[in-house]
């Protein structure tokens, strides 16, 4: 049976949480104006984006050349939609006049039959649809398209949601069954699609996505077959590498059991894999779906919710291949990881989905972006030794600190985008239920079968184990308020209007009914406490070692609060630990934890290589949100730590 979960509108919801309140408006107050100066390339010593100036070129506003990544419209894309995002949540409103502005030159640069592509446009205006493989023309017109119908949304002007579907007109034209047989070399059109068909109410939009997802892998690989065409002509050299489980395409989608292939584009193909199983009630889709999450979230994923273990290529390998200093994980893997938990959830009903939203998005999510909003993390290991992470060696990926931009910069507008609609996250519902999906404070106003309803979440839940709940309505139309109730929220009791209940746990649900109109109020106390985690024996990098978490939070030791050389830390699992209060200079509130562990000394100090005589001495450590981490002194990080059984 078709799942009718849906997203309130985000113009609907108010986030008043003191951690990811804080990062909607850092990224409206200061991300969005930091990167539309580093769109225009205006900030010294920053890498050079392009973008706008692209656009510019292509429209015939300027006499440049084009420059920069192949897909680097993206960048003004995702930017636009964080204004989008912003906007509806009430905040920079500043930035809409500058974004219409963009909106107008991106209208001016798409050429007459709808195309529009910068790179192509510019430089090889006759070899369109040629390199699905290297080119992103797809790709990118995703990326216009998801930031169309936000734009839209947000703010009811339709120039932008007109020149995304005349280039999915265009699209829908050229490819197709007897048509152009390719399909997008990185997925992210199909999601897109299917987006743009809810927004326009075209189904043939969802048609189009549907069919990319059904011809993708079958036959011959295509983008093989396309590089070998293309030679030695080449947009990305380190392609020699390329293969069909790179590139998703080894079989069709729907007979896919392994993660393969590059971390990012396995996540928007799976996202919009669970899309048209919803849309299409496709029964052999969605077991797919459950197949590759299975896979993704127990055989190859961090404990941070990081993905992509491979510096090279920004890939997955194998079951299990999880180190920890020189792996990849790329901030925008796990924003894809979001993306996909999120449609499970839809598509099933099922918490179990949010637990891994919430741990992408508190943990690797967070990481990836300062305090501040104008450093970026691409790459997100779980231990840095700042001394070794050394250009032109296999460590040159792992940065010891946020870089101000990068070359490809999919990550830092993909932050933005996910903190300003965090809210989307929190709440969902169907026709008779509220969901409550995260732990976050903020407001819901909607309407349950025409009933309008106002829900305020109060989480304290990192300090005290609580959150509470204000329910309003209008009318005595009876519903049900659906919290998910994760595994580290341990005995929770609920009290409604002062009276303790026992609500029925279903698919993760604890589902609390509401039957009357005016205010009411109900409170959740559960138990959280720190525990320490091992990793399956099959992760060899983490053999005989151990993490610390707190409710979602993976907790990092930093070289600032605990010395350096921290790999010669052990701990015993069964050590106490003691939340004590957030450390200075980082944000939200989040307790710092406290225990006791031992320094091993190996009693070889004059030179290389000696004869042991390990010794251990006592230290108390501290650890703090591996989210927050490298937000005040640069220098060492580590979560594994190793057990001193």
């Amino acid at each position: 049976m078709k799942q009718n979960i849906i997203t309130p509108a985000l113009q609907n919801i108010r986030i008043t949480d003191p951690l990811f309140g804080r990062y909607a408006d850092v990224v409206a107050e200061k991300l969005l104006p930091y990167q539309w100066e580093v769109l225009n390339d205006r900030i010294p010593g920053v890498e050079k984006s392009y973008s706008v100036e692209n656009f510019r070129v292509a429209a015939g506003e300027s006499s440049g050349q084009r420059q920069g990544a192949v897909f680097c419209d993206t960048d003004a894309y995702k930017w636009l939609e964080a204004v989008a995002y912003c906007l509806a949540g009430g905040k920079g409103k500043q930035y809409e006049q500058t974004a219409d502005e963009l909106i107008d030159l991106i209208a001016k640069a798409q050429e007459p039959d709808g195309y529009l592509d910068t790179y192509y446009t510019v430089l090889h205006p006759d070899k369109k649809w040629t390199n699905l493989a290297e080119g992103h023309e797809l790709y990118c017109a995703g990326h216009l398209m998801e930031a169309a119908v936000a734009y839209t949304q947000a703010t009811g002007k339709d120039k932008i949601l007109n020149v995304a579907c005349r280039l999915a007109d265009l699209i829908c034209q050229v490819f197709g069954q007897g048509k152009h047989p390719g399909y997008p070399g990185h997925p992210e059109l199909e999601l897109a699609l299917m987006k743009l068909s809810h927004a326009t109410g075209q189904k043939k939009y969802a048609d189009m996505a549907r069919y990319f997802l059904e011809v993708r892998g079958k036959g011959a690989p295509y983008l093989m077959e396309e590089l070998k065409a293309t030679g030695k002509d080449r947009i990305f050299p380190e392609f020699s590498d390329y293969t069909p489980n790179y590139a998703q395409e080894h079989v069709p989608p729907v007979q896919q059991t392994t993660a393969e292939g590059h971390a990012v584009r396995a996540m928007y193909l799976y996202s919009a894999m669970a899309d048209a199983a919803r849309e299409f009630g496709d029964a052999d889709m969605k077991a797919a779906c459950r197949t590759l999450w299975e896979n993704v979230t127990q055989k190859r994923m961090y404990v941070t919710g990081g993905i992509g273990s491979s510096g090279h290529l920004e890939r997955f390998t194998t079951d299990y291949d999880l180190p920890n200093d020189r792996m990849y994980c790329e901030s925008c893997a796990s924003v894809g990881l979001m993306m996909f938990g999120q449609r499970m959830a839809a598509l099933t009903g099922d918490a179990r989905y949010y637990d891994i939203v919430e741990k992408a998005l508190c943990n690797t999510v967070l990481a990836g972006i300062s305090a501040q909003g104008d450093r970026y993390f691409y790459v997100n290991p779980l231990e840095v030794w700042p001394d070794n992470c050394l250009p032109g060696t296999s460590m040159a990926h792992v940065m010891p600190v946020r870089q101000g931009w990068f070359g490809v910069a999919c990550c830092p507008a993909n932050i933005a985008r996910t903190l300003a609609s965090v809210g989307q996250y929190i709440f969902a519902q169907d026709e008779k239920s509220i969901y409550i999906n995260q732990f976050i404070s903020a407001q819901l106003d909607t309407k349950i079968r025409e009933t309008a309803v106002r829900l305020s979440l109060e989480s304290s839940l990192m300090q005290t184990g609580a959150i509470r709940l204000t329910i309003e309505t209008d009318r005595p139309q009876p519903f049900t308020i659906r919290i998910r109730v994760p595994d580290y929220w341990k005995d929770p009791v609920f009290v409604l209007e002062g009276k303790t209940i026992a609500p029925v746990i279903e698919n993760g649900y604890a589902v609390v009914a509401v039957s009357y109109a005016g205010k009411q109020t109900l409170t959740v106390n559960g138990t959280l406490a720190p525990r320490w985690v091992a990793a399956s024996g099959r992760v060899r990098a983490d053999a005989g070692q151990v993490a610390l978490a707190y409710g979602p939070y993976i907790y990092c030791l930093e070289q600032t609060d605990n010395g350096a050389e921290l790999p010669n830390l052990y701990v015993d699992p069964n050590a106490s630990v003691q939340p004590g209060s957030p450390a200075e200079g980082l944000p939200g509130a989040l307790p710092t934890l406290h225990f006791e562990g031992k320094r091993l000394d190996s009693g070889v100090e004059n030179s290389l290589y000696g004869a042991p005589r390990f010794t251990f001495r006592p230290q108390s450590l501290t650890a703090v949100p591996y989210g927050l981490w490298c937000n005040r002194e640069p220098g060492e990080m580590i979560v594994w730590l190793k057990a001193a059984l």
